[in-house]
């Protein structure tokens, strides 16, 4: 007999415990005394029943979210000694907190002291944790502590119901790449795209080494046991079939070749020509600081974006420009990003010329301010933005080419990797416009989501990523964030994202109120969770669910390369830039 008086070896064989009568049972929470021989530990997945007069009966289902274990008639903590010496007489007791899940029928009563608990096992824990409600939409994300298989619900993703995927943790520790990158395998291969899966896009922007540049090549240090998890999720221990890499060229290079050392296939270098700088307005993402929007300077950008837009004509077939109606001693072919700003510095630093670019009422200091900022973005801009390349082949990002899309920006500088995410982001977002369909859907997986939305100052980039957040669900682009720091990040993105998870969290991070869906207990796990174990919080379950999830199966470094699985894509047609992928008649994999 435990200290609850539970006894019988029938119960021990039967149930985990009993509702205990010394703390009030809820509609919403209980506790369940432990039977001999029984244990608890977090996550586990419990069931009672309550009998009703003139009703059905009651069943009641939670998850565990804390355990206890006390000495039962000790008064002091030196007690302890005397009880095992057997001097004082005392019983050793556990009790495990439930927070309910679910009731089936919904009459919310409290479980009734001494009713049995049992572990939820097979249609059981489906009920209790919602799956059974997933038909057609389960998509799997790894394993509960009982070892059986954790799914979401994908309508909380696809924008059915919801959208857009919030993954916190530390740097490092966390996972977060990792756990995104396996989510989008699960969702293309866990069937819920159906016939969409070969066309469904992924955009991913590759910012901490060369280690997403290798989706498509099999993992070496991938086990036996590592497969048979994937078997158990129902998933394929494959790496992603259909990828294609942009990373900018190298400097000093003419040819234009891609910045990139261990990958030899697949990649295409990408950089934007001064005569598309100048056509697009893309003068706002040079200037992508969220403190810089705040600045008087910032009414001006606009006004110099359009004189080039409007009087800046194509000189050659290297996109180099010449603007018109300049003074004669400037026009000029210009050819790199700091001949236009030379231009410009000219241009704006004479009170003669200034008029026809700004309003005459512009104050200088504003003007001398913008000049300062567009100097200190030569060097970082120069080798993406240029007049000067003959490179011929396909250089220009684009989605349409494959399944995957990586952007590789870990070798350039934070100003330069601003201006790519948002200039990057307005196409596709304008591109999915134009579509007019939701469907077929894109993924967007943007890492340090806290440097391109902050909480506080605004840029464009801001604009755009709040304006995915908010209007992306209905044309079908999905936004999967990962940040060290939500606390950090606009509060309307997070505010959007039906999905959320966090890894390994810092202490101080973990008591911040973007964590409040996390109960106490998990908070604390959180700050100890090893690498693999992330917490996921849905709108189908009440609590956030443990999971840890498979060693990945692709490459994720140059080391782990195996067998490559993906195909080389060809030109595209200049008549036809969306031109199919080779072999897609062949039905390759998704993704």
């Amino acid at each position: 007999m435990n200290g609850d008086g539970l006894s019988g070896d029938g119960l021990a064989s039967t149930g985990l415990g009993l509702v205990v009568g010394t703390v009030p049972a809820t509609p919403l929470q209980f506790s369940v005394g432990l039977a001999p021989g029984q244990y608890a530990q977090l996550d586990d997945v419990v069931v009672t029943q309550r009998p009703l007069p003139g009703q059905q009966q009651v069943r009641i289902a939670g998850v565990v979210t804390n355990v206890e274990a006390v000495h039962e008639g000790a008064r002091f903590a030196s007690d302890v000694f005397l009880i095992e010496q057997g001097a004082l007489p005392a019983e050793v007791c556990e009790v495990a907190e439930v927070t309910v899940t679910r009731v089936e029928p919904e009459l919310y009563v409290p479980p009734l002291p001494g009713a049995t608990v049992t572990r939820a096992v097979g249609e059981q824990r489906e009920s209790a944790l919602y799956f059974d409600q997933m038909d057609g939409s389960r998509v799997p994300v790894g394993f509960g502590r009982d070892g059986q298989p954790v799914y979401v619900n994908f309508e909380f993703i696809d924008g059915t119901r919801g959208a857009h995927v919030s993954i916190s943790g530390v740097s490092g520790i966390a996972t977060k790449t990792s756990f995104a990158m396996f989510l989008l395998h699960s969702i293309a291969n866990s069937g819920v795209l159906g016939g969409e899966a070969h066309n469904t896009k992924a955009l991913v922007f590759s910012v901490k080494g060369e280690d997403l540049l290798f989706l498509d090549y099999a993992n070496s240090r991938l086990k036996p046991a590592d497969q048979a998890r994937y078997v158990q999720l129902g998933l394929p221990a494959a790496p992603f079939g259909n990828v294609r890499v942009f990373a900018p060229p190298r400097k000093g290079d003419p040819a234009g070749t891609p910045d990139v050392f261990a990958r030899d296939r697949a990649v295409s270098p990408f950089f934007w020509t001064l005569a598309e700088f100048c056509e697009q307005e893309l003068l706002q993402f040079v200037f992508a600081d969220s403190e810089d929007e705040r600045a008087q300077y910032t009414m001006l950008i606009a006004q110099v974006a359009a004189r080039l837009r409007r009087d800046a004509v194509r000189a050659g077939d290297e996109g180099a420009v010449r603007v018109q109606g300049v003074d004669a001693a400037n026009d000029k072919i210009i050819r790199t990003f700091g001949d236009l700003v030379g231009l410009l510095e000219a241009e704006l630093g004479d009170d003669a010329t200034r008029g026809s670019w700004v309003a005459g009422s512009t104050v200088t200091g504003s003007v001398n301010a913008l000049l300062r900022r567009l100097r200190s973005a030569v060097a970082p801009l120069s080798v993406i933005v240029r007049g000067d390349l003959a490179h011929k082949g396909e250089r220009s990002i684009t989605t349409s080419r494959a399944q995957v899309t990586v952007i590789d920006l870990h070798n350039l500088p934070d100003r330069a990797q601003r201006f790519v995410v948002g200039v990057t982001l307005r196409t596709e977002f304008a591109r999915k416009e134009r579509q007019g369909t939701s469907r077929p859907l894109m993924f967007v997986m943007l890492d340090e989501l806290n440097k391109y939305a902050p909480r506080e100052g605004d840029s464009p980039i801001k604009q755009i990523l709040l304006d995915l957040a908010e209007r992306g669900r209905s044309l079908g682009v999905i936004l999967i964030g990962a940040q060290q720091t939500a606390s950090e990040v606009e509060r309307r993105i997070l505010a959007n994202c039906a999905i959320r998870v966090a890894g390994r969290l810092d202490a101080a991070e973990a008591l911040r109120p973007e964590y409040g869906y996390l109960p106490p207990a998990q908070r604390q796990r959180a700050t100890l969770a090893k690498p693999g174990t992330m917490f996921i919080a849905q709108p189908d379950i009440p609590v956030p669910l443990a999971v840890d999830f498979p060693f990945p199966a692709w490459a994720t470094r140059p080391s782990e390369k195996g067998e490559w699985a993906g195909h080389d894509v060809g030109p595209a047609s200049p008549a036809d830039p969306f031109a199919a992928i080779p072999g897609a008649d062949d039905d390759p994999p998704p993704f």
